[in-house]
């Protein structure tokens, strides 16, 4: 479900240069304005659809969410101007609002918190495998120019992204379960210890923070702080998937070589393979050590550093490696810092705390496109904007340093693990029957 949600709210990246542009006439910050109203409308309405998440359970409204989007964003195969573009951007983030927090949150009442690291480590593979994946895929549907309907490679492509999140929506609507006693592939000593294990965390959470309302979310300094950290991440991950097909396509010109849109898709996918295998590592060890605050800030303060030097690189191929770097920065923190909303927050405070955080963070999906395309535009290059980038993801870092000085949030000390930090804030420790250790490990 993620890898089709992310493919859908990038698959405008791939368009642009491939034809997309050119057709509708848009300037760089007209793109880049298409690009970031989708963040809009999923802003607007985050928090009420993951609060809808937390009331009628994640079966129904993962399922709803995905075939919305799935619609809409088929009808991108048929956009004729820069104002239909922007209002079927905008509609898109309307009907995808709540899907990203609502599977945090979802992922959060199925699996105990010492687990929860590597799963989400798992579930945000997805997005780096988006590209490496999505990319020479959505190179070979717009190739297919004028094959189907007689629809432009580009409008095909979007038709081609948009159909599976209908499919898949629909099979989630039977498959998905919203909690572990409803599972059928558990057998009963397994649901009533996994149960169990989750219950007693809520318990403790609760027992420890004394409130779990929607007010108190939103007036945790903790996820304000939060936030902020993960609006600099964000604005740097959307800067590179929106803009580094166009800036593949400028190698042309300085390499003197012509390359199609396959290979296009296939050098943008470049970057995301060692950012997948840095993800998976990174998480790893943070599971192995205890989550540290360098899990977090080293790899903002690598992006930070990084994403500028890329446009100073100057060749094609040291470019992709500097960006490669970016990557690998970008994903493998992102595991890690959604850890850190639940360590604090649960039931509907949980619903509403990680969709603020996200919220806020997808602010920059908004300002990252935008001013990116807008600073191009003013000073005819990607310098300036890769700069901002880089001061965005560095702030994050120094916030994070900052959060975890003041004990705001738990990370590992010495040569505590992860499992001692759990048990540590869990009271009675929590031990799974038997019978169901060896299935639940």
């Amino acid at each position: 479900m993620f890898f089709i949600n992310y493919l859908d709210r990038t698959a405008i990246g791939f368009a642009a240069p491939n034809g997309m542009n050119d057709d509708l006439a848009l300037s760089a910050a007209q793109f880049g304005f298409a690009s970031g109203v989708f963040f809009i409308g999923y802003i607007l309405l985050e928090v009420p659809s993951n609060l809808a998440l937390h009331k009628f359970g994640a079966r129904k409204w993962l399922a709803r969410i995905m075939v919305s989007w799935g619609i809409v964003a088929a009808l991108f195969t048929w956009v004729q101007n820069f104002e239909q573009l922007a209002v079927l951007r905008f509609i898109l983030g309307v009907a995808e609002a709540g899907f990203f927090p609502g599977a945090i949150l979802f992922l959060s009442l199925w699996v105990p918190a010492v687990h929860r690291g590597k799963i989400l480590a798992l579930f945000y593979l997805a997005q780096p495998l988006t590209t490496v994946i999505g990319a020479p895929l959505a190179g070979l549907l717009i190739q297919q120019d004028g094959v189907f309907f007689g629809l432009e490679g580009w409008r095909f492509m979007f038709l081609g992204v948009a159909i599976p999140a209908i499919v898949v929506g629909i099979i989630a609507w039977f498959y998905l379960k919203d909690r572990p006693a409803d599972a059928k592939w558990l057998t009963q000593a397994e649901q009533v210890w996994l149960t169990d294990a989750l219950d007693r965390e809520k318990a403790a959470t609760e027992k420890k923070q004394q409130h779990v309302s929607v007010k108190h979310a939103f007036k945790s300094g903790r996820v304000w702080a939060l936030s902020f950290i993960y609006f600099g991440f964000i604005y740097g991950l959307y800067a590179l998937a929106f803009f580094l097909p166009t800036i593949i396509e400028g190698f042309q010109s300085q390499a003197g070589v012509e390359f199609d849109v396959f290979q296009k898709g296939l050098i943008t996918a470049i970057p995301y393979i060692p950012a997948a295998i840095a993800l998976w590592l990174w998480s790893r060890d943070a599971g192995r050590r205890g989550l540290r605050t360098w899990h977090i800030a080293g790899p903002a303060i690598a992006g930070a550093v990084s994403i500028p030097l890329a446009l100073f690189a100057g060749s094609p191929v040291l470019t992709i490696a500097v960006i490669s770097i970016t990557a690998m920065a970008i994903f493998a923190a992102l595991p890690n810092f959604w850890t850190l909303p639940t360590q604090f927050l649960t039931g509907v405070a949980a619903a509403a705390g990680v969709a603020l955080i996200n919220t806020i963070g997808n602010l920059a999906g908004f300002s990252a496109p935008f001013i990116t395309g807008a600073v191009h535009d003013w000073t005819g290059g990607y310098e300036l904007p890769m700069v901002i980038v880089g001061l965005f993801m560095l702030i994050s870092a120094v916030l994070m340093i900052a959060l975890a000085r003041s004990g705001r949030v738990k990370v590992a000390h010495g040569h505590e693990t992860a499992e001692e930090l759990v048990e540590e804030q869990l009271a009675p420790e929590i031990d799974a029957p038997a019978d169901a250790g060896q299935a639940a490990r």
